[in-house]
């Protein structure tokens, strides 16, 4: 029996003896499913030719995968005084990057933005002793590896500790979350893709399907601004290396939706 791994996506799914015909978040039209069709790995077989690589990006430590596999997202080290949250997460864990967790004071928990970045959370959960995995229950149905670890929790903010708290955004998923992380020098939104971190690295948009092009309504964007607009932030770190809005975020947030309803009036 294995865990399969789906190509596209980089999601792993419970264990079976042979791999699923389908992959459920690549067939769903927020993504989409290699020309060539659906194809598995496995975290093993993936083991062999890919690495995690860990750099700091902007003051943040951050993992990927080298070479890029699937999405191509990283994942980013929340370090707080009350314990640390790996936020989003990539498809493979190393024993250099879970050293360098454990040197810095070991992960309470993992939190993740969305279905497209589940990838391997269970091994990451597993390698720090099965510490909770943090996920809005609307996106329920989008775990294709169910596991005691994974903790689904209701309602429109869940804080972690005293200075990380998940706020409930949907958008481009129902149970679309981000992290607000209280630190010193700024605080910051941790948003995957929720917010996207444009090339301008001043200003956001928002999108139900990236790879197809599918905007979001006036409606569930100013959802998502009334979400966020009780914290304050002065960064946001977004789903890709060096896609950061540093310094005035929170002013760059505002104009961002102001201009993305402008556009789609």
């Amino acid at each position: 029996m294995t865990h399969f791994m789906c190509l596209q996506c980089g999601v792993q799914f419970a264990e079976t003896e042979l791999p699923p015909e389908h992959c459920p978040i690549c067939e769903d039209e927020r993504q989409y499913v290699r020309w060539e069709g659906q194809a598995w790995t496995t975290f093993e077989d993936l083991a062999r030719t890919h690495r995690v690589s860990m750099k700091d990006d902007t003051g943040v430590l951050a993992f990927g995968v080298e070479p890029r596999f699937a999405i191509g997202q990283r994942a980013l080290l929340a370090e707080t005084p009350d314990g640390n949250v790996l936020w989003d997460c990539v498809s493979l864990v190393s024993d250099e990057a879970v050293a360098e967790i454990k040197r810095r004071g070991g992960l309470q928990a993992i939190a993740i933005s969305h279905c497209h970045y589940y990838s391997a959370m269970v091994e990451w959960s597993e390698a720090f002793g099965g510490i909770p995995i943090h996920i809005h229950a609307d996106d329920r149905q989008w775990v294709m590896r169910p596991h005691p670890s994974v903790a689904f929790w209701e309602g429109e903010t869940l804080p972690l500790n005293p200075s990380l708290t998940l706020i409930r955004c949907g958008g481009h998923f129902a149970g679309g979350q981000v992290l607000h992380w209280k630190r010193d020098g700024g605080n910051a939104i941790l948003s995957g893709d929720i917010l996207q971190v444009v090339p301008t690295r001043r200003h956001l948009s928002f999108m139900y399907s990236y790879p197809n092009q599918i905007p979001l309504n006036a409606r569930i964007v100013r959802r998502i601004a009334g979400a966020l607009e009780p914290f304050d932030y002065d960064n946001i770190y977004g789903a890709w290396w060096g896609s950061n809005v540093i310094g005035g975020a929170k002013e760059a947030m505002r104009i961002s939706v102001d201009r993305y309803l402008a556009a789609i009036a």
